[in-house]
C-alpha cells in the first residue's frame, strides 16, 4: 500500500504540497513542480513560509472572485474538502484550481493541500453559458417577430383593409372628377402599402411555420421570392405535414430563408435547388446554386459575413451539422444536417384537431 500511495504521489496530475505547522513546505510531487515558477518553487523548497503566496493569487469567497482575506492556509486547524483558488503558473498565466486541504498528521501539524485544474470545466461551462445566452437571445428574437408579425397581420393590415374598403365607396358616390381620380390614387398607395405589410409580417415569422409547418412555410416562402425577385426555386421536400420540435422548425427555416437570399445577392443566378428530406435519426436541409460561388478559406467574403456567421450559431443551437461548400466559378451548396431524437422523427401535426 505504501508502494502504491507513493506511485500516486508521483504520478498523480493533481499537484499535491505538504505542509507543516509553520507553513514550510516539506515535500512537492512532480505536478506541483510543474505549475509553479522555477524561482517559486525552489523558494518554497527552502523553507520560505511566504512563497505560496507569490503565486496565489486568491482564493473564491461568497464576497469576491479573488480575495486573500482569511486565507485557508493561515488557519493549520482547518480542513478544507474543497475551494477555488488562482494561481500564477509557469508560462500559463493565472490558472484557476480546485483545492483541498486536509490535516494529515494533527501532532506534528502536516497538512496535504492538493490542487486539480479547472480550466477545461471552466471552458466547458462558459461554451454552455453562451450558447445557453445565444438560445435565448434568439428565441427572445423569434418571440418578438412572432408578436410583431402578428400585430401587423391582425391589426395593422386590418385597419388599412377597412379603410381602403371606406375609399372604395366613395367611387360610387357622386363626387367630382378630380376628387375620384385622387381617391384611386390613394388607393392604389394603400394597396402597395398593405401587400408591403402583409410580406414583412411573413419575412418577420410567417404564420404557416408555427401553424402548419416546415414543408408548408417553404412553399409560401418560394412563391413569395420567385414573384417579388425572379428566382426561380425548385423545392423538393418528402416531409409533407411532419412537425418537429419548434426549435428545429425554427432553425432550419432560419438558415434556408439566409442561404437563398445571399445566394439571391451575390451568386449572379436566376434558379435555385432547395431540397428537404428526412431520414433515420436526422432532417436534412441542402441548398444549391450554379452561381459565381466564392473562397470558402478566404478571410472575408462578400457582404459582412454575419450571414454564414448566424447559420452556424443557429445549426450549433440544435446541435447540428453545418457545411458550406463552394469553390469561386463552381457555385454553393449549403447542408444542415439536423440530429433527430428517435421521438421527434415523426411528430404528429400538433395543429390537427
Amino acid at each position: 500500500m505504501s508502494n502504491l500511495l507513493m506511485q500516486l504521489y508521483d504520478n498523480s496530475t493533481e499537484a499535491i504540497f505538504f505542509f507543516n505547522s509553520d507553513d514550510s513546505v516539506l515535500s512537492m510531487n512532480k505536478a506541483a513542480e510543474k505549475i509553479l515558477d522555477p524561482q517559486v518553487s525552489e523558494l518554497m523548497k527552502a523553507g520560505n513560509t511566504e512563497a505560496i503566496c507569490m503565486a496565489c493569487k486568491g482564493f473564491t469567497s461568497t464576497e469576491e472572485e479573488q480575495t486573500c482575506i482569511s486565507c485557508y492556509m493561515s488557519n493549520p486547524n482547518l480542513d478544507i474538502p474543497s475551494f477555488q483558488v488562482f494561481l500564477e503558473t509557469a508560462g500559463r498565466g493565472v490558472v484557476p484550481y480546485t483545492g483541498s486541504i486536509q490535516m494529515i498528521d494533527s501532532e506534528k501539524g502536516i497538512r496535504a493541500f492538493m490542487l486539480r485544474d479547472l480550466t477545461p470545466q471552466f471552458k466547458t461551462s462558459e461554451t454552455l453559458h453562451q450558447k445557453t445566452l445565444v438560445k435565448r437571445v434568439i428565441k427572445a428574437q423569434e418571440d418578438e417577430r412572432k408578436r410583431i408579425s402578428r400585430e401587423l397581420h391582425d391589426s395593422v393590415a386590418q385597419e388599412m383593409l377597412s379603410s381602403l374598403v371606406d375609399l372604395r365607396v366613395l367611387k360610387y358616390m357622386n363626387v367630382e372628377e378630380d376628387v375620384l381620380k385622387k381617391v384611386k390614387q390613394t388607393e392604389g398607395s394603400l394597396m402597395r402599402l398593405l401587400d408591403d405589410i402583409r410580406h414583412l409580417s411573413v419575412q418577420l415569422r410567417p404564420a404557416t411555420l408555427d401553424d402548419l409547418g416546415l414543408e408548408a412555410a417553404f412553399r409560401t416562402h418560394f412563391k413569395w421570392v420567385e414573384k417579388n425577385y425572379g428566382l426561380l426555386v425548385y423545392f423538393n421536400s418528402d416531409i409533407r405535414s411532419k412537425r418537429f420540435e419548434g426549435e428545429i422548425e425554427t432553425v432550419v427555416y432560419r438558415v434556408c430563408q439566409e442561404a437563398v437570399f445571399n445566394a439571391l445577392k451575390y451568386a449572379e443566378i436566376e434558379e435555385i435547388h432547395v431540397n428537404l428530406t428526412l431520414t433515420s435519426g436526422e432532417l436534412k436541409l441542402i441548398v444549391s446554386d450554379e452561381g459565381v460561388g466564392f473562397d470558402v478559406n478566404a478571410p472575408t467574403y462578400k457582404g459582412t459575413g454575419l450571414g454564414l456567421f448566424g447559420m452556424n450559431e443557429r445549426a450549433e443551437l440544435v446541435d447540428a451539422a453545418l457545411s458550406v461548400q463552394s469553390e469561386i466559378g463552381n457555385g454553393t451548396t449549403i447542408v444542415l444536417t439536423v440530429p433527430l431524437m428517435k421521438e421527434e422523427t415523426e411528430v404528429e401535426n400538433h395543429n390537427r384537431g
